[in-house]
């Protein structure tokens, strides 16, 4: 019989994981001994956080973690999951926020599916969800794009092509961008939409620097031109518009 893969969420920053992962997800995670994880350094970091409150069924040192990212040749991946079909239960491991979710796993969940495994996603935080709950914009309806070009040109047009969809559908529009390109990102929003298109920024959700603004693209413009830029160069960021 098939093993189980269960997709566990990591925290979104450095701090206690017991403030963001549930205890019963801990407990889990610390009875298995097979990881498919994006960077098996970062995943043993994640283990001996774990195993803090939760001691690992085997010393991490003879835990098995495999990786999983993008320079991940196709053809590898039904080998990841042969502890699978031997029987064993495997945690695919999120760098941060949960599995699959603008994050690597998504093909070997599906090729899990394709073979008849078990998937068990388990409880935690996702970045995408916590901005748009605290967004104010709708939450009925939304889109994620994950990252835009970095060309300005390019950018400018994929965002004025997002604005109208999120018109036109009354849908609320996500991004997100390379950490230390956060302030070009919102300036190119700002700059772009139109004056009462609300823009939110989400920066270093669940962390004690935690900061969630929405307003309009013309009060961020007045706010940038006034050298009021939020403080989040290098910090994660969850870009979100609704025209």
């Amino acid at each position: 019989m098939a093993g189980t893969l269960y997709l566990i969420p990591n925290a979104l920053g450095e701090g206690a994981l017991d403030t963001v992962i549930p205890d019963p997800v801990r407990a889990r995670t610390a009875s298995l001994q097979y990881f498919i994880a994006e960077n098996a350094k970062s995943a043993r970091a994640f283990l001996k956080q774990v195993n803090a409150t939760h001691p690992l069924q085997q010393p991490l040192q003879e835990t098995h973690i495999s990786e999983l990212n993008v320079n991940t040749p196709a053809e590898q991946l039904p080998g990841l999951l042969t502890p699978l079909r031997q029987g064993h239960d495997v945690g695919l491991l999120s760098e941060a926020g949960v599995p699959a979710v603008a994050d690597p796993g998504a093909d070997i969940v599906g090729l899990a599916h394709r073979e008849g495994i078990t998937v068990k996603p388990l409880v935690g935080p996702s970045s995408l969800l916590l901005a748009l709950m605290a967004s104010g914009l709708n939450g009925q309806s939304f889109a994620f794009h994950g990252y835009l070009p970095t060309d300005a040109d390019a950018r400018a047009a994929r965002i004025r092509q997002l604005e109208q969809r999120s018109r036109q559908e009354k849908q609320t529009q996500m991004v997100i961008e390379t950490p230390y390109r956060n302030e070009a990102m919102l300036q190119a929003l700002a700059g772009t939409c139109a004056p009462t298109t609300l823009i939110c920024v989400a920066t270093d959700l669940t962390l004690h620097t935690e900061s969630v603004r929405t307003c309009s693209a013309q009060q961020w413009q007045k706010e940038i031109a006034a050298g009021k830029m939020p403080a989040f160069r290098k910090r994660p960021t969850v870009f979100l518009l609704l025209a």
